[in-house]
């Protein structure tokens, strides 16, 4: 740890004027540009990049090869898989300029984004979610929700210890890790 706080790797660039929570790490090649707010706790892989003003909550976890691009959020503990992939222009062209027209995407707490996912921007990931590796996500995901595929539908429900959730004739359901009870209702589910 440097006198920050934090570790950097001597390959990686971390440009003035970005903030960088005690505690969190950042690995070969990343590149960390102005503006950028990372929290506490976080741990960044190689060749990852993190654009101006994209905001990374407390022990958010980046695997290797993620571009996290301006208008970008991501709330406390969240996972980004290897090589999963963030946009932020709705109509990308070459020869137009749209630096002004970068479209946010929040991704709640705890949700986690599987290896090679692409997440296209605009749309909000409800805590917890789970989107599956390969998946391409073009609308919102609910709170625990599981999706797969291109483009991404909703299979099942997860819980917050990473589990599919199987729910009984009350729409009841027990993660087999932590025990925690979830209740299904009127298609959204919460933590009893």
């Amino acid at each position: 740890m440097n006198e920050k706080g934090y570790f950097a790797h001597e390959t990686a660039v971390v440009d003035d004027g970005c903030e960088i929570g005690k505690g969190t790490r950042i690995w070969h090649f990343s590149h960390i540009m102005p503006g950028a707010r990372l929290g506490e706790n976080c741990n960044l892989g190689q060749n990852v990049l993190v654009s101006d003003d994209v905001i990374l909550g407390n022990n958010v976890k980046v695997q290797n090869n993620v571009s996290i691009y301006t208008g970008v959020i991501c709330e406390d503990d969240v996972f980004l898989g290897p090589s999963m992939v963030f946009t932020n222009i709705v109509n990308p062209r070459s020869a137009v300029v749209r630096k002004g027209s970068y479209v946010k995407t929040l991704v709640g707490k705890g949700a986690s984004i599987g290896a090679n996912a692409t997440i296209i921007c605009g749309n909000t990931l409800g805590e917890f979610c789970f989107i599956g590796a390969g998946a391409v996500v073009t609308k919102d995901v609910p709170p625990y929700a599981l999706v797969v595929g291109n483009p991404a539908k909703q299979v099942g429900w997860m819980s917050e210890y990473g589990h599919r959730l199987h729910f009984d004739n009350q729409n009841l359901a027990v993660c087999p890790e932590s025990g925690e009870k979830y209740k299904l209702k009127n298609g959204a589910v919460s933590k009893l």
